[in-house]
């Protein structure tokens, strides 16, 4: 698991000395989460764990001690004659944010129905803070009435995130729903509880997102492209998911963790034109559109069905090129009512101008402005800052921050204006 930040990302992680407790239950993705908690511990978070009897005979306690640097707690530990106050009641308090992975079958229906029969279940009805809760059992467990009527359940508690399993191959060979989401993925939706919270507010509306660059070819070996990795685009996605959204994210080559991409509806181009023919087809279903691929401005006039020898290149190079469409005119231009519209502009030298005259150019309601020539805001990097460009000539300036916070920082603004 990569755990490596440049120092300013760091110093900004929403994670970095939280108190986060972490819950295991009885499913077979337990074994996942030692990497989960030594990632969390490396990000400078206080991390304890908590067993159920059933996760503790998968996964060692000595285990996530050592990796924690903390105790980590057994059932057998819940009630001493030493310790004056209950121990579920002591966690309960302590945590800052809990997280629940693998949240089984029985944990659930512990939970949701109010018993505390051991630790953990007692400990989820002790506590006020924040949960994020990640299910994962097997696909006919998951389809059972009961089980997905506690989930339903779930979905109305508060300041509780409820992560549904992601598809996959099973460890009962079985291939389906029912797989814990990646320990990257969760760590992603642990640092958007930690930077926002547990309210869904963007639920019911739909969001198109894109992402990443495109690729205009020359000839099958060469292409004009440029360095995005399309970590802002699919950080936006994932935080409107996670905030209730239903996400549609159309990306170019992206350079990410494949695993930031689960539970969203992905739709894979190369081209401007490819991007440009699926932004006219998803449209019209959208309440809002997310502009955030970095996308060429110019493509070979004539694209050669062979590889040039060296020696050819620089006349192949010197052919007739034509200018790309701007995408994001074409989508304001066509837009339905009420549909908003956020663009995204990488900029070198004096940014607000530029911005400013951009935004007019442009017609979207709200333009990010980021300097491209500065460290830690330009492509690839894991913090960004900028200035957000809105109605009635308002520009806001956005200090340094990881690309997450940034993401609902731009969500909610986008989602005051629908």
């Amino acid at each position: 698991m990569k755990t490596e930040q440049p120092a300013l990302a760091a110093a900004l992680d929403p994670l970095a000395g939280r108190r986060i407790l972490v819950g295991i239950s009885g499913s077979i993705a337990a074994v996942k989460l030692p990497l989960l908690v030594s990632a969390l511990a490396k990000r400078g978070a206080q991390v304890r764990c908590v067993l159920t009897p059933s996760a503790a005979q998968l996964v060692s306690p000595v285990a996530l001690a050592s990796l924690s640097r903390e105790r980590c707690y057994l059932d057998a530990d819940q009630w001493s004659h030493a310790a004056p106050r209950p121990l579920h009641v002591e966690l309960a308090e302590w945590a800052e944010l809990l997280l629940v992975a693998p949240l089984s079958a029985t944990t659930l229906g512990r939970w949701v129905h109010g018993l505390g029969d051991t630790l953990l279940a007692s400990t989820l009805l002790a506590t006020e803070a924040p949960v994020l809760a990640a299910a994962a059992m097997n696909t006919a467990m998951w389809s059972a009435p009961g089980v997905r009527a506690n989930w339903d359940q779930l979905q109305g508690f508060e300041r509780v995130l409820p992560l549904g399993p992601a598809e996959g191959l099973l460890a009962c060979d079985r291939q389906g729903s029912g797989r814990m989401p990646d320990p990257e993925l969760l760590l992603l939706a642990l640092e958007s509880l930690a930077s926002w919270g547990w309210r869904r507010d963007w639920h019911g509306r739909r969001l198109l997102v894109s992402a990443g660059p495109t690729r205009e070819w020359l000839d099958p070996a060469r292409c004009i492209s440029n360095p995005s990795t399309g970590r802002m685009g699919v950080l936006l996605a994932q935080a409107a998911r996670l905030r209730g959204a239903q996400v549609d994210l159309v990306h170019g080559p992206l350079q990410l963790d494949p695993s930031w991409l689960e539970g969203l509806n992905r739709h894979p181009i190369d081209t401007g034109a490819e991007l440009q023919q699926l932004l006219q087809h998803l449209q019209p279903q959208m309440d809002a559109i997310a502009m955030a691929a970095a996308v060429a401005d110019h493509r070979p006039a004539v694209t050669l069905s062979h590889k040039p020898e060296k020696a050819a290149v620089a006349a192949a190079m010197a052919a007739a090129w034509e200018p790309v469409p701007d995408l994001l005119v074409e989508l304001v231009g066509r837009r339905p009512a009420g549909q908003r519209i956020l663009g995204f502009a990488a900029q070198s030298g004096d940014v607000v101008p530029q911005a400013q005259a951009k935004l007019a150019r442009k017609g979207c309601d709200l333009l990010f402005a980021n300097p491209i020539d500065q460290a830690d805001a330009g492509f690839g990097s894991a913090t960004n800052q900028g200035w957000l460009l809105g109605p009635g000539a308002a520009v806001e300036r956005l200090e340094p921050m990881g690309k997450l916070p940034l993401a609902h920082r731009l969500l909610t603004a986008l989602g005051g204006l629908i």
